[in-house]
């Protein structure tokens, strides 16, 4: 049993270590992509490349091709050695409401339960969620790829997987959705409480003892500086690039294909079949779709049961991959 798991472990390291290099090959070259990347109201740079270039990238893409090759194969193999020979089971996981740490305790502690389970072949994410908190959405996200190189992993939503719910299905090896299913919005927003003069009109003084210059950024008592404003902004743009990145890569897009839908606004699935969605259906066209993949024709299906954070609440400066309909609702400053 102990050498079981030790080549288990192996198998897994091998294919992390593939989809590693993937990875940094691929930023690499979107890298070079945003560079050269225009927007339609600014009139083109004409930029002269050599042929160096040319066959540097070429080579790039052919390497890519190969790692991804050998990905695929890597994933197939260890998913084989996880597959279940008889009484296969699907589980369907619920993520339901806003998206907090208690969201990702119950969650991510689930699915690595779910990646050890023998009896369960593969899994359904029933997402219906406008996003959440940056940090337990990434880590969710995280979990979700893990668990994909393992077990087939398919996204699902009736109504909505918005913000950090749709970074979290990019994560699945297919999206299906409900054809009026809002899904997209993908964006960073961050939120500032500026309660200044609000603290001088009722005569509140706040005394602030600080190692650094930038240890009460983002605090209610006080406006932020330009250069804080700077620092934020670089902040947002780092998570937003992370967003992008995920899904480029889960939707198998280029980054500027990507970027056409990184407005913030969401869309009906089935006006983007195909790109932000594989297929429109229902739980049942997902399952069925997760079933065909296994090759199983008559699966157990068990579904975990879902709880929503209650108290979700914007008590703070703090950034949010969240659908700006639902930031004023969580507001809170008590």
């Amino acid at each position: 049993m102990r050498e079981n798991i030790w080549k288990y472990i192996s198998a897994v390291l091998i294919l992390l270590l593939a989809a590693s290099s993937v990875a940094v090959v691929l930023l690499y070259m979107q890298n070079s992509e945003l560079k050269s990347y225009t927007p339609s109201n600014v009139s083109p740079v004409v930029v002269e490349t050599s042929l160096n270039a040319t066959c540097n990238e070429t080579a790039y893409r052919l390497q890519i091709e190969e790692l991804q090759r050998q990905l695929d194969f890597m994933r197939a193999q260890l998913r084989e050695r996880n597959m279940p020979e008889d009484n296969t089971t699907i589980a369907v996981v619920p993520i339901f409401g806003l998206i907090d740490e208690y969201t990702a305790l119950r969650i991510v502690p689930l699915l690595r339960d779910i990646a050890r389970n023998d009896s369960i072949g593969g899994v359904v994410l029933w997402i219906e969620s406008p996003g959440g908190y940056v940090g337990p959405v990434r880590d969710i996200y995280a979990t979700v790829r893990k668990l994909n190189l393992i077990k087939p992993v398919v996204a699902y939503t009736g109504g909505m997987a918005a913000s950090g719910g749709y970074y979290i299905a990019a994560g699945a090896e297919k999206i299906i959705a409900d054809p009026l299913a809002e899904v997209g919005s993908i964006g960073v927003i961050y939120v500032h409480y500026n309660l200044q003069k609000n603290y001088e009109m009722n005569g509140i003084k706040v005394d602030v003892f600080k190692t650094g210059p930038y240890k009460d950024t983002g605090a209610e008592w006080r406006d932020l500086s330009e250069e804080e404003r700077e620092m934020i902004a670089e902040s947002i743009d780092t998570y937003f690039q992370a967003f992008l990145q995920a899904v480029s890569s889960g939707r198998n897009m280029p980054l500027n294909e990507t970027r056409k839908y990184a407005t913030g606004q969401t869309w009906f699935a089935m006006n983007v079949t195909g790109s932000l969605v594989d297929e429109t259906g229902d739980i049942d066209r997902a399952l069925s779709i997760l079933s065909e993949e296994l090759n199983v024709t008559n699966p157990r299906v068990v579904i975990y049961s879902g709880d929503s954070p209650s108290d979700f609440g914007i008590f703070g400066s703090t950034a949010l991959l969240l659908d700006p309909r639902y930031v004023s609702a969580y507001l809170k400053t008590g």
